[in-house]
């Protein structure tokens, strides 16, 4: 039985593009646009019908870095796949990529398989993985290439976190040549964790131990460094560079000289970056805590040189990193001392809404929030163009979105399975209405309708900037 819908009226943005146009879904995928009005659309029929006169139709979100379910500092991270995907879809983002995490001494494959295993049958909206590959040798070289066939295309690494994550400048050069021989796209944490993991025992054996310093000892310098290391790494393996979680001016002047050079670098920045600094880190009575996530949070003059970046594509792509936890019992666990706070934020229902309030502010136009959102993540990791736009052929994630609704941002009201927000009270304009997760509806006009297990794991290609 084949199914149709048509959206009718809406006007339809592309990160290329925008027009009045009708938009006909058949079986999970877009069939055909036509400009409103037009005999070519009147000529569209289905069984059913949604009216977005007044709104936009756009792309479902592509969230490129999240982290359902993922361990970290002795506790989980609050939201599950099921959860965490839902509350995804309330806020217009239809695909994930989340990043499974091969544990030090164990192999890649059985990450991954750890990963589908939690995702498997419990997803809302498709889904993708990125691997975490904290201990490079010869056997995890070698499946590194078998992951790139089966659709798993891009390495994360860290220069943080010793201990845990953390992979020396030997072992990223030897992941980098392999992505550089396999397709793969190596993805850098870049923050010089050696260094900062000494200034993190100076600053505790001062008693400096709330929240704030969290951000004191975590330099931007240090993140420039560690930026500038990867990119000349890189540049020796011949490999490209996507830099995650971007958040320092210093580390932006360091992907734009790369880029200038015409290096594949690629850098990403996140909402708490663009909207949150050092001043919520400082907020009294631990409430800090909330804000605590590396790369941390900035002094608010950095966020106008991370726009800046945005609008001159020296930054491409904007995700959330995903990660929360409840302040009760989670971030409480760093009381007294600021490096036992587990570092994440609640944001992927909150991502598509604040780049809309940036459109808003005129700090980027229509166009650029969906290049942002969606078509250029869908690009960097081989999903494009069943992802990330609206054109034949693409799945039909489609969102229907109301510019003029407003709304306040809060825990009481968001999907999310954390007991705050990170914008508590922030007053923001364009609202999600109505989302279709290949041709299904998902949430229709603020009510879901969609069901775990829906969403399915999407394999990639390689990125698509490189072909």
């Amino acid at each position: 039985m084949s199914s149709r819908t048509v959206i009718r009226g809406g006007l339809v943005i592309t990160a290329s593009d925008e027009i009045h146009a009708d938009v006909l879904i058949e079986d999970g995928r877009i069939a055909a646009l036509a400009a409103s009005g037009t005999p070519a659309a009147e000529a569209f029929t289905a069984e059913r019908v949604v009216d977005a006169t007044g709104k936009y139709v756009i792309p479902g979100g592509v969230d490129g870095h999240t982290h359902m379910e993922m361990p970290f500092g002795g506790t989980t991270a609050a939201d599950t796949f099921e959860t965490g995907t839902r509350a995804a879809a309330w806020g217009g983002t239809t695909t994930i990529v989340d990043f499974a995490i091969q544990s030090v001494g164990g192999s890649l494959r059985d990450g991954l398989d750890a990963w589908h295993a939690k995702a498997e049958g419990n997803c809302a909206i498709d889904y993708a993985f990125h691997m975490i590959v904290s201990d490079v040798n010869q056997e995890t070289l070698k499946e590194m290439d078998l992951l790139v066939e089966e659709g798993v295309t891009s390495f994360k690494q860290f220069m943080a976190y010793p201990g845990v994550f953390y992979s020396d400048d030997g072992q990223i050069l030897r992941a980098m040549q392999r992505a550089a021989d396999n397709g793969g796209l190596i993805m850098m944490h870049a923050e010089n964790g050696i260094a900062i993991d000494v200034l993190v025992e100076q600053a505790l054996a001062r008693g400096e131990t709330d929240p704030r310093y969290h951000g004191e000892v975590r330099k931007a310098l240090l993140e420039a460094e560690a930026t500038h290391r990867a990119i000349r790494l890189a540049q020796v393996a011949g490999a490209p560079l996507y830099v995650v979680h971007v958040s320092a001016m210093e580390a932006v002047a360091e992907l734009a000289r790369a880029r200038d050079d015409g290096l594949n670098v690629f850098g990403e920045t996140c909402p708490q970056y663009l909207f949150l600094s050092t001043d919520n880190l400082a907020e009294p009575d631990f409430e800090g805590a909330k804000y605590v996530c590396s790369t941390p949070l900035r002094p608010r003059e950095h966020q106008a040189k991370l726009w800046q970046g945005l609008r001159t594509n020296d930054l491409q792509v904007v995700s959330t990193d995903h990660c929360p936890f409840c302040f009760s019992g989670q971030k409480e666990l760093g009381r007294g001392d600021f490096s036992r706070i587990p570092n994440g934020l609640p944001g992927v229902e909150n991502r598509m809404d604040l780049l809309h309030q940036a459109v808003v502010d005129g700090h980027i136009s229509r166009r650029r929030w969906i290049e942002i959102a969606c078509a250029t993540p869908a690009r960097m990791f081989g999903l494009y163009p069943k992802k990330g736009t609206i054109a034949p052929g693409a799945d039909a994630d489609v969102v229907i979105y109301d510019p003029h609704a407003e709304q306040v941002m809060s825990a009481e009201t968001h999907h999310m399975n954390v007991d705050y927000s990170a914008y508590e009270g922030k007053r923001v304009t364009g609202r999600v209405e109505t989302v279709l997760s290949r041709g299904e509806l998902v949430i229709h006009q603020r009510e879901y309708t969609g069901h775990a297990g829906h969403g399915v794991f999407t394999p990639r290609s390689t990125c698509q900037y490189l072909n």
